[in-house]
């Protein structure tokens, strides 16, 4: 059965999300639309996703599902991190409405598919400006001497960590790697393969067997 749930999310205090719930009732009364609920929390954009309730969202909306925000901050640290999350949501087809930018966005609407095209652009062109930044700051580093690079042995941040206890879940029940990187919005499971493999995240029990990946 289709629902609609909004995603309430304030840095400072209770009130904020108070002001926000008012905002998504009021556009419901609009539209006669229900709300089955509301997902709300008082948290930085800076803490993780799981302590941001958004790997709850995710799980919790189903194709043909609506989610309703406030405006598009609510939903992540970085630009990147916003447009990665809506195309997720869009691709496995829940309806996306913001309201601050008025954005009502479907998978199957021809509005949407250019709002998705820009929004996939702005993210790459953010990444590649990142990536730029990176390179100068490290050059300039170099320059004056000092040593790069992380101490042998550090296992870098990786985009898997936000999913870590579901991968661990995932594996203990016999999934393979595959199906699990499709159960996480993952493209590929290579990387999330290797992933596991550099955690050394396996199966809790006794004798398990090697990692599938078919």
């Amino acid at each position: 059965m289709e629902k609609t749930l909004a995603y309430l999310r304030a840095s400072t205090d209770k009130q904020e999300t108070n002001n926000q719930k008012l905002e998504v009732l009021e556009f419901a009364r609009k539209k006669d639309l229900k709300i089955d609920d509301f997902i709300e929390l008082t948290m930085s954009s800076q803490k993780p996703s799981k302590q941001r309730r958004i790997d709850e969202l995710i799980n919790r909306l189903n194709p043909s599902d609506t989610l309703i925000v406030t405006e598009l901050s609510r939903l992540g640290r970085s630009t990147a991190a916003v447009i990665s999350l809506i195309n997720t949501l869009v691709e496995n087809n829940v309806r996306v409405v913001i309201l601050k930018q008025q954005l009502d966005i479907h998978q199957h609407d021809m509005n949407s598919k250019i709002i998705i095209t820009m929004f996939s652009l702005f993210g790459e062109l953010e990444r590649d400006l990142v990536s730029l930044r990176t390179k100068e700051a490290l050059a300039a580093k170099k320059s004056q001497g000092q040593t790069l690079g992380k101490p042998k042995g550090t296992i870098q941040r990786s985009k898997f960590d936000q999913h870590i206890e579901q991968i661990k879940a995932l594996l203990e029940i016999g999934l393979s790697v595959r199906k699990i990187a499709k159960v996480l919005g993952y493209n590929h499971h290579i990387a999330l393969n290797t992933y596991i493999n550099k955690r050394q995240i396996r199966s809790l029990k006794v004798g398990a067997k090697p990692l599938k990946t078919l």
